[in-house]
């Protein structure tokens, strides 16, 4: 063993997560990581040289040390490039008494550092590269990566493979899912569309990072999860070390009013219309961006798909006889203005006189988007839909406030949702089908099950990822739990569509009949996009059959 092949001397701290990719264009890509500490030096390695090296060699090459291939601290070598990154901290991560990090307890809301690293990679040669990333702590010592690969974007007109997916959460499938989609169709695909939910509390950084109560984001993304099912250990899969990432927020990327004391998740519970905050989010995924919306809502064209993703979501309140919820303030705060919860407001408004739709319009018709072979977009409510969230109608609540006549006293508070309001069916739909949009991909209700409007618009919700709140349809015999009344839609799609039975193998009911959807919290579904073909196809899998496959369930052409 060479001087240079040898092990480094000292153990340095693990990252918090593996690298993962943000934003590739014709000539490079982001790369991310993130650990506990700023540490003295963050460095990604580039290019083929990149795989053979020790880690001595990789932390020398970062440093310039003697095994490096010249002195003065070089920037490369003979077959490999280094790339400095940019370090800042993460501003409002925190844990408290419901984290379950390995090794450590918050009694109390507690700030927890996190450090994000992010490098730009420029110079990509077509095709992929392999990569390291190096991170020096504070007294010098080295966490080297393993090798992984990048590339820049796919060239414009080139078929491409995206896995759509969405509502992780940290919940129990969801590092099978994973596993099974390496599996499938392997790691290294063109991008993952991510139709927000990647969490359960935005600020609390186990559940992007190490949770201890299911699999973190990153840690299932990056396959460093470690999920028991019915006898088999899921650790998802290194997806993010390989494939960039295409986000759009949910509900469960938006945080509530600051407190240094409340608990994490009734702070999430607790934003108002203008009291809410998005900056994890942000500092966690600063790319893709856009110049109006930064990265709240932005385009891209990946190979021969223009994707757009926007910013639509609300908060969720729950539906409740009594107490704060989707139709009423708990009566306990009527005299507390500040307390009340305001309905199941919209964070960002979509409605056809916004700010995001005159852009959304004008991108939908730009010179890019109408190039392209498919035109997607992602957001995170569901539109067209058979699940729990698909009603009440998106919307700004309509508040009435009642009070008795003799004292002027509140006595009540309640919130309506007109269904000939709906942003998304009234404002949005008419121009996705006037644009010759192909595939509108959402999530939030936690199921699988699609629909294809008049002009052709697909709408596709494959976010039974890591578990299921149900399907409420005729087939089902479910009904929403909603107040009675014209505005309710109890069952189907509350904008009138059919829903589409998947084309190969649907799972059938109680009377052998096919079922149009997937409500399952032992099956788990993913779809992916394949561009070259011109089909989406998705697939199940059992987690009750361990030894078992992907089954592919169904197939339909964007065209």
């Amino acid at each position: 063993m060479t001087e240079d092949q040898r092990p480094l001397p000292e153990t340095a701290p693990a990252l918090l997560c593996e690298p993962y990719l943000l934003d590739p264009d014709q000539g490079g890509v982001h790369v991310a990581w993130h650990t506990e500490e700023p540490g003295t030096g963050q460095f990604v390695l580039v290019g083929a040289g990149v795989t053979a090296m020790s880690p001595r060699q990789a932390r020398d090459a970062a440093t310039g040390g003697p095994s490096s291939g010249a002195a003065n601290g070089p920037s490369s070598g003979p077959d490999w490039r280094r790339f400095a990154a940019d370090t800042r901290a993460l501003s409002r991560t925190r844990e408290d008494a419901d984290s379950r990090v390995p090794g450590q307890s918050y009694p109390t809301v507690t700030r927890r550092p996190v450090y994000r690293h992010l490098a730009r990679v420029t110079g990509l040669a077509p095709g992929r590269t392999p990569y390291r990333v190096v991170a020096l702590d504070g007294r010098g010592r080295a966490t080297v990566s393993a090798a992984y690969s990048l590339a820049p974007a796919a060239p414009a007109g080139a078929g491409v493979r995206l896995l759509l997916t969405s509502d992780h959460q940290l919940k129990a499938m969801a590092a099978a899912n994973l596993e099974l989609v390496a599996e499938t169709v392997g790691t290294r695909l063109d991008g993952v569309l991510m139709a927000g939910d990647m969490v359960n509390v935005a600020d609390r950084a186990s559940d992007w990072f190490d949770a201890g109560t299911g699999p973190a984001f990153f840690a299932a993304m990056t396959g460093r999860a470690r999920t028991p099912i019915a006898g088999r250990t899921y650790r998802g899969a290194p997806l993010a070390q390989h494939t960039p990432i295409f986000p759009t927020i949910g509900n469960h990327e938006v945080m509530g009013r600051w407190s240094g004391t409340a608990s994490l998740e009734s702070q999430f519970h607790d934003p108002q219309p203008r009291s809410w905050d998005v900056t994890t989010y942000e500092e966690l995924f600063p790319h893709p961006r856009s110049a109006s919306g930064g990265p709240r809502w932005w385009s891209r064209t990946i190979g021969n798909v223009h994707l757009v993703s926007l910013f639509v979501t609300s908060i969720w309140r729950p539906h409740v006889p009594v107490g704060r919820g989707k139709f009423q303030e708990d009566v306990a705060d009527l005299d507390h203005p500040e307390r009340w919860g305001h309905g199941q407001f919209l964070f960002e408004p979509v409605h056809r006189d916004s700010a995001q739709y005159r852009w959304l319009a004008g991108e939908l018709t730009s010179a890019e988007a109408r190039a392209a072979r498919f035109r997607v977009v992602m957001f995170h409510h569901p539109s067209h839909g058979l699940g729990d969230n698909s009603a009440p109608a998106y919307t700004d609540p309509v508040q009435t406030v009642e009070r008795d006549p003799a004292t002027g006293k509140i006595t009540a508070v309640r919130y309506a949702y007109p269904l000939a309001d709906d942003h998304i069916l009234r404002d949005l739909e008419p121009l996705f089908s006037a644009t010759g949009v192909h595939l509108v991909h959402n999530g939030h209700a936690h199921l699988w099950n699609r629909f294809r409007n008049p002009a052709g618009v697909n709408w596709l919700e494959t976010s039974n990822v890591g578990n299921s709140y149900g399907a409420y349809d005729v087939s089902s015999g479910a009904a929403r739990l909603l107040p009675e009344g014209p505005e309710s839609v109890r069952q189907g799609d509350p904008g009138g569509l059919t829903p589409v039975v998947p084309t190969i193998a649907p799972l059938t009911g109680p009377t052998g009949a096919p079922l149009p959807y997937v409500a399952s919290n032992d099956i788990t579904v993913f779809s992916i996009l394949d561009s070259a073909a011109g089909v989406v196809r998705s697939y199940r899998f059992d987690t009750r059959e361990p030894d078992s496959a992907a089954l592919l369930f169904d197939e339909f052409p964007l065209a």
